[in-house]
């Protein structure tokens, strides 16, 4: 089960998240092992579990980043562009720069300033090539808006749940592209939306889900 996916070290919990058949990418496999999580999530970072960052905010469980990630996989190859809506701690902003490369580039957006400010130390600690070479944008904004200036994005992954279609940030999708997002409010699903070449948009609900709420930053900060 995804919940026992749990490790004493990232590559022990990398090993496991394979072997429960959640990734199996080896783009994805690669960047996770590339990304350590004790580098953004300061307690219990190999835990299969979401865990508090302080703000209202969490860090999801390792499942649900390799999810994301291997729903994603086909619009984040090299070179492509990525949008990572309440990127919170960096991390998955981390993995998705690791898999889009040095020509690349991924716009982590986060409404509490001191999360996104956190997220930049510690990118810059441990991957301060990706920061320096562009390769990574940690922007403080309302993520339900999407962030224009980088747009079109080929892969957008939302980590709190809309409550509704989020229509705003698949204007921002290119086409083809791909968004991953959970979907709404006492009841959650992810939810894939794919954008053609000609910008039709069809959806695929994945499977149900329990995500904080996407909301601004006054709510979240309320609790």
């Amino acid at each position: 089960m995804a919940w026992m996916c749990s490790g004493k070290t990232n590559d022990e919990l990398v090993d496991n998240l394979v072997k429960a058949r959640i990734i199996s990418s080896s783009q994805v496999i690669s960047a996770m092992r590339a990304v350590d999580r004790a580098h953004f999530s300061k307690q219990y970072p190999y835990e299969d579990s979401p865990q508090g960052i302080g703000y209202g905010a969490t860090i999801s469980a390792p499942h649900m980043h390799g999810y994301a990630l291997e729903g994603l996989v086909e619009y984040l190859k090299p070179g492509m562009r990525a949008l990572d809506v309440g990127s919170g701690s960096g991390y998955l902003t981390a993995c998705m720069a690791a898999m889009v490369g040095s020509n690349g580039h991924v716009v982590g957006i986060e409404h509490i300033p001191e999360l996104a400010d956190q997220s930049l130390v510690d990118l810059r600690a441990h991957y301060p090539e990706w920061i320096n070479d562009k390769r990574i944008e940690i922007v403080t904004g309302d993520g339900r808006l999407g962030h224009n200036e980088g747009a079109p994005y080929d892969s957008i992954h939302v980590g709190a749940a809309a409550p509704k279609k989020p229509t705003e940030l698949l204007a921002q999708l290119k086409a083809p592209g791909r968004m991953f997002v959970p979907v709404g409010t006492n009841s959650q699903y992810i939810v894939v939306y794919d954008k053609d070449e000609s910008g039709n948009v069809t959806e695929d609900r994945v499977m149900g889900v329990r995500y904080v709420p996407l909301t601004d930053a006054a709510m979240q900060l309320m609790g």
